[in-house]
């Protein structure tokens, strides 16, 4: 499980938009803050997604 988490966080970075990568690595802690917390949402959802997947899967 460990291993697939990790290749839909990879997956996840791969999609980040430019925007997010380069405010990542701002100085301004507002800015830096607003990138992760984008990214944090879109790995958020992209687990919640593999998780709906899984459920709907297994249930078949």
């Amino acid at each position: 499980m460990t291993g697939d988490i990790n290749q839909l966080v990879l997956r996840v970075l791969e999609r980040a938009p430019q925007w997010v990568r380069q405010d990542l690595l701002s100085s301004d802690t507002v800015v830096r803050a607003r990138a992760e917390e984008t990214l944090a949402a879109m790995i958020s959802s992209a687990l919640a997604e593999s998780q709906a997947t899984h459920s709907d899967s297994g249930s078949a």
